[in-house]
């Protein structure tokens, strides 16, 4: 698993009691109205208009404004205009970045990703210049100790997984992202635990960090993450468990 998928599980463990929840629900709420503008408001037939709503229930987002959030990405009501975007950037230890944002400015949004760019010693790159060092997945996370590993790979295979593995307190599922919901309901109905899904920029080469370098990353993956307009950022890391845990007790 890469150092990313980590940390985001450990985020994930994290978000029920996230103090800036407001934050976590307004991008949420980003998120599925750019899904449903793109898409339909159709769950059924809009794959990421499904993902992201089940991501704003597990979050316990009240109803109504996941309802008001499809409501004006299809036009029935009235709402901001968000324009998605990708930004490509250099971390430090040779770290690819690639930071996907849903903004209503975008010369305010890059104004600001330059600036927390530089506070932690990065830089932006040209469109292309790392992004091709990632592939699109869909990633589906079971606890481990949820069931066997030879009933879990029995479960993923069965679902039409494209990759299984364990990797510390979690089997990781992978699957081509047009096969992606398919997957994750089929493994629902199986009775599997799903404690984390979403579709995901895998890195194909990472760069092994020390603590030091670690910390310094995820600084900058925690300052990325709060910027308002930033749905999500992927890096080329990997982080041993060993550090990755005692970074993650110190927070």
């Amino acid at each position: 698993m890469s150092g990313h998928s980590k940390w985001s599980t450990i985020k994930h463990k994290k978000a029920a009691a996230d103090a800036k929840r407001g934050k976590l629900f307004s991008k949420l709420i980003r998120e599925i109205t750019a899904a449903a503008k793109g898409g339909g408001g159709d769950p059924d037939a809009n794959p990421r208009l499904r993902t992201a709503m089940d991501v704003a229930k597990a979050a316990n987002m009240p109803a109504d404004n996941i309802e008001r959030a499809i409501k004006r990405g299809t036009g029935e009501l009235p709402g901001v205009t968000y324009e998605e975007v990708t930004y490509e950037a250099y971390a430090p230890a040779g770290v690819a970045v690639v930071i996907q944002v849903l903004t209503d400015n975008k010369n305010r949004t890059l104004g600001e990703i330059k600036h927390i760019l530089s506070r932690h010693n990065s830089s932006l790159g040209g469109a292309g210049s790392v992004a091709w060092q990632f592939k699109a997945y869909g990633i589906i996370h079971m606890p481990a100790d949820s069931c066997p590993e030879d009933k879990a790979l029995d479960m993923a295979l069965e679902a039409g997984a494209d990759d299984f593995r364990k990797d510390g307190e979690v089997y990781e599922i992978r699957t081509d992202v047009a096969n992606f919901t398919a997957v994750k309901e089929a493994l629902q109905t199986a009775g599997a635990e799903i404690v984390f899904a979403e579709l995901s920029q895998i890195p194909q080469n990472t760069v092994k960090l020390d603590e030091k370098d670690a910390a310094k990353l995820l600084k900058l993956m925690d300052a990325l993450e709060d910027q308002d307009d930033v749905q999500k950022v992927y890096a080329n890391f990997d982080i041993s468990d060993e550090i990755m845990e005692k970074l993650a007790a110190e927070e």
